[in-house]
């Protein structure tokens, strides 16, 4: 069964997540490290974790599971995650799968090291519409493939000829 699993922090679509999560009827956890408001609805659970580092990340990775999707701009979060079958997606719609985690983790440790070095000073360009309509559709994208995947319909299997 198809779960979400929203980094919720620092996450600008989680409306967009919680119309998509109850139009499949997906359940959604959002996991945050303070409380925030979601949805009424036994379908949509709110996970508030202990402040620290990367905890709400570590909850993350360890309850999610092959067919699930999660929401998240962290590229060493989403590497765990693919790692244990999961699809990630980030809020600009970017699918983060075991095909770009690779490439995705190089550019962001490129990134870091650029910044460090003092090479890069600026930071991401901000939020649009198109970004969110972008993450609409790719999400609307992932939940069909990991059911069609979890339903065993994703995979191709050999032909194999009937007994003549």
């Amino acid at each position: 069964m198809t779960r979400i699993f929203i980094d919720a922090d620092a996450c600008p679509v989680r409306d967009e997540t919680y119309r998509v999560a109850l139009r499949y009827g997906l359940h959604t956890f959002v996991v945050s490290n303070s409380m925030m408001a979601v949805p009424d609805t036994p379908l949509i659970e709110r996970v508030v974790v202990t402040q620290g580092m990367d905890v709400a990340d570590d909850w993350i990775a360890e309850n999610t599971a092959t067919h699930d999707i999660v929401i998240s701009a962290d590229i060493p979060l989403a590497s765990r995650c693919v790692a244990r079958g999961a699809c990630v997606l980030d809020p600009r719609g970017r699918i983060l799968d075991e095909n770009a985690i690779g490439m995705a983790l190089a550019v962001r440790n490129l990134m870091t090291d650029l910044r460090d070095t003092g090479a890069i000073t600026q930071g991401n360009r901000s939020f649009t519409r198109a970004d969110r309509s972008t993450f609409l559709s790719a999400l609307d994208t992932a939940v069909v493939r990991a059911r069609r995947q979890a339903a065993g319909k994703g995979r191709r299997l050999p032909f194999i000829p009937p007994d003549p």
